[in-house]
C-alpha cells in the first residue's frame, strides 16, 4: 500500500474513533431536556405519565395500549399514550404520543412505519392551525393523504383512504421536519449539552374516497380542542417547572 494510501487509512480511522469517542462522551454527560407536552414522571419508573384528554368536544374516548412490537423494540424509556376519540355518529380518531427518553431512536420517520402497515403515502402539505386558550398559537401540522386496500365478505379489496396529521414537540420548539428536529436536537446537544426531549403526535382516521376534505376538516377541530389539554404553549412553563414552585 502507499504511502498516501496509508494516510488517508489513518486519517479515516481517527475520524472514525474520534466520533465514536465524542459520542460516548456526550451519551455519558448530556442532560435530557424537558418535554414539550405536559408529563410528569413515575416513581420508581423510567417512563413519564401523559394524559391524552377523555372528553373533547362531543367525543368520548378509550384508552388504547400500544402494540407489543412497539413496546418491545423502542427504548425501554420511551412513554407513550394513545386514545380512540368517538363521535355521537360512530366517526372515530386515534390519538397518539410518542415521547423519547435519553435514546433518540424512540422517534422514526414517518414514511417508514406507514408504508409498513400497508399505507400508500398520496399527498403531503403543511399547513398553521390555530391554538386558542390561555396562550394562543399557531400549530405547524402535517396533513397526509394516505391509501389502503381491505378485504372485503365477498373476497374483493375495497380502496379507503387515511388522513394522517402529526407533528414534532419539544420544550419551545415544535415542527413538522424530521430533519429540522435532528438538526435542532443537534446543535442543541453540541452547545449547551442539553438532549432535547421530543414528542411525535398523531392523529389518524379512515375515510371512503371522496371525504377527504370533510372528514380533515373534523380532525381539524379535535386537534385544535384537545392540543391544549396535553401540550404546553410556546414560552410556557413545563410540568417540573411548575412543581418547583
Amino acid at each position: 500500500m502507499k504511502k498516501s494510501q496509508w494516510l488517508v487509512l489513518l486519517i479515516a480511522v481517527a475520524l472514525i474513533a474520534g466520533t465514536a469517542a465524542a459520542l460516548t462522551w456526550f451519551k455519558k454527560h448530556q442532560k435530557l431536556g424537558e418535554p414539550g407536552i405536559k408529563a410528569t414522571p413515575i416513581p420508581g419508573d423510567v417512563v413519564m405519565k401523559i394524559d391524552l384528554p377523555e372528553h373533547v368536544l362531543d367525543f368520548t374516548s378509550t384508552n388504547l395500549p400500544q402494540a407489543k412490537i412497539v413496546l418491545d423494540t423502542l427504548p425501554k424509556d420511551t412513554s407513550f399514550a394513545q386514545r380512540r376519540y368517538i363521535a355521537p355518529d360512530d366517526f372515530w380518531v386515534t390519538a397518539n404520543i410518542i415521547l423519547m427518553g435519553s435514546d433518540r431512536t424512540s422517534i422514526h420517520k414517518p414514511e417508514y412505519c406507514l408504508p409498513g402497515q400497508g399505507w400508500r403515502i398520496d399527498e403531503k402539505t403543511t399547513i398553521n392551525l390555530p391554538i386558542e386558550g390561555a396562550h394562543p398559537y399557531s400549530l405547524p401540522i402535517a396533513k397526509w393523504l394516505i391509501t389502503n386496500f381491505i378485504p372485503t365478505q365477498d373476497g374483493k379489496k375495497a380502496e379507503v383512504r387515511g388522513i394522517y396529521v402529526f407533528w414534532f414537540v419539544a420544550h419551545n420548539e415544535q415542527t413538522t421536519s424530521h430533519w429540522q428536529r435532528i438538526k435542532w436536537m443537534t446543535l442543541d446537544l453540541l452547545h449547551t449539552g442539553v438532549l432535547q426531549r421530543w414528542a411525535y403526535i398523531s392523529y389518524f382516521t379512515v375515510c371512503l374516497p371522496g371525504h377527504e376534505d370533510a372528514t380533515f376538516e373534523r380532525v381539524k377541530k379535535l386537534i385544535a380542542a384537545s392540543v391544549p389539554e396535553f401540550q404546553l404553549a410556546p414560552g410556557e412553563k413545563t410540568v417540573a417547572a411548575t412543581l418547583a414552585h
